[in-house]
């Protein structure tokens, strides 16, 4: 009989009574693919399970960020070590490197999970029809989000060639040997299947769930709403990202977004985000970590020990770090940034530096999506709005400041300032890649205590990742990146 794995988050498993559904997953390591699906409890496995594959080191669990900010330009290189990645820092990775296989096939495994759980949950009569429909906008959830940050790593930008080549589309199970064959459909394809995954996950998902921790760890509404205004951005489809915003942001200040028992809205005190209290009302989507050695990453793969512990990246003078908001007692930001013995600023986001690390990853915040709001209100020439949202989130934390009219005063100018706030605010959360790379901006040169790293053009190959020599070996229909 055909064998399936099965992992379970104990961060879902160990709530309250009042999510009963979650309490009686009893872990698995495998079981029978028929009785995988037998109960309500093994039913909630599985879903679990989906969380589980993007928390995995390599991925959202810390490796995927600290990847996309070492070929981004904010920080420098310390340790030259394969393992740290200095090759991804140096942009001179091959398709045989372990981190391009690795990031690829926990992708696409959780791509396959999400996969079995729709096709088995079509059939079911375990679970009712509204809880399969919510089970089933979760693993849609998912798989946009799998397929969202594999086409960014493996294929040109959208705005580039959105003809060009994607990636391979997998949307029905494999269970078995033989389906590795699948040829790549183009980068709007891959695309488009992202979009329709969540307009149909924000149909059936709740707008809220009945704890803080299950708010900000499981798909619901605002989730995936969150997640389009950050595929519209990357686009360049403003009057859609502007429109979904609308979803979850109120049309003036404070803004904020309420539903059910849920509200997200800007954290009065921005440290306090990192702080320890990793549920508060800006956390929209996070990758938490149990009191649980098995959902601990490992020292490499953690935020903290790459930002701060080691630390293994540092930040550039030549990046952000240098801009005045960074280097002031008024801005709580600047609270975050410490000089080390080396005498290097180091990010402090992320402070647990001894094991287990166990910060939580902040994937989606409601800085984001406002600053994403921001971006789009700019392009469409609602400039009031644009600078309203910006102001927002830099008063958060300087409610003193006050923006010189030549950053706000046209729309060129505004756009900037808004871009200058990303890279302020998200810093060393892993958004600096995707900006440059959707404004089909160069990779620009850095230096690190490993040596220099070289500019990249976007006409170079190595603007973006090859394709794996794994999945080339086993699916005949691949075709490399040029």
């Amino acid at each position: 009989m055909k064998k399936i794995i099965v992992t379970s988050l104990l961060f879902l498993v160990a709530m309250t009574a009042c999510e009963s559904d979650f309490l009686d997953t009893v872990p698995k390591t495998s079981v029978a693919e028929d009785a995988a699906y037998s109960t309500p409890g093994k039913i909630v496995a599985q879903v679990n399970n989906l969380y589980g594959q993007i928390q995995n080191a390599s991925f959202y669990g810390g490796r995927f960020i600290i990847f996309n900010e070492q070929r981004a330009d904010e920080f420098g290189q310390n340790d030259g070590n394969a393992a740290t990645g200095s090759a991804v820092w140096n942009q001179n990775v091959s398709s045989t490197n372990d981190f391009v296989n690795k990031v690829w096939s926990v992708g696409y495994t959780a791509i396959n999970a999400s996969n079995i759980l729709i096709s088995k949950l079509n059939t079911t009569t375990v679970v009712s029809e509204t809880l399969a429909k919510n089970y089933t906008a979760e693993a849609k959830f998912i798989r946009a989000f799998c397929y969202f940050s594999l086409i960014q790593t493996y294929s040109k930008p959208y705005n580039l060639d959105k003809n060009g080549l994607g990636l391979p589309l997998r949307l029905t199970p494999i269970t078995s040997s033989g389906y590795n064959d699948l040829a790549r459909s183009s980068i709007d394809a891959i695309y488009t299947q992202i979009l329709k995954d969540l307009d149909e996950a924000e149909k059936d998902l709740p707008e809220s769930y009945t704890t803080a921790l299950l708010n900000v760890s499981r798909a619901n509404k605002s989730t995936a709403i969150a997640l389009k205004t950050r595929v519209y951005l990357v686009q360049g489809d403003y009057q859609k990202a502007v429109a979904e915003s609308q979803k979850i942001v109120s049309p003036g200040a404070p803004f904020q977004y309420t539903a059910g028992n849920l509200t997200h809205k800007l954290e009065s005190n921005f440290t306090t985000i990192f702080g320890g209290s990793y549920t508060g009302s800006e956390a929209v989507f996070s990758i938490p970590f149990a009191n649980s050695i098995t959902e601990t990453p490992a020292s490499q793969s953690a935020l903290a020990f790459n930002y701060l512990g080691q630390p293994i990246l540092f930040l550039t003078t030549a990046g952000i770090s240098s801009n005045p908001a960074l280097n002031s007692s008024s801005d709580t930001r600047s609270s975050l940034i410490s000089t080390n013995a080396a005498k290097q600023k180091v990010l402090k986001k992320f402070s647990i530096t001894t094991a287990p690390f166990r910060d939580y990853v902040p994937v989606i915040r409601y800085a984001e999506i406002l600053l994403n709001y921001a971006e789009a209100a700019a392009n469409t020439d609602d400039l009031n709005t644009a600078t309203a949202l910006l102001k927002a989130v830099r008063n958060r934390s300087d409610p003193s400041y006050v923006f010189p009219d030549t950053d706000i005063d046209t729309k060129t100018a505004l756009l900037n300032t808004i871009m200058t706030e990303r890279r302020i605010e998200l810093l060393g959360e892993g958004f600096r890649l995707m900006d440059l790379q959707r404004k089909l901006q160069k990779l620009p040169s850095k230096i690190g205590s490993i040596g220099t790293a070289p500019l990249v053009l976007i006409t170079s190959s190595n603007y973006i990742w090859p394709i794996p020599s794994g999945e080339i070996s086993t699916n005949k229909l691949m075709v490399p990146n040029p």
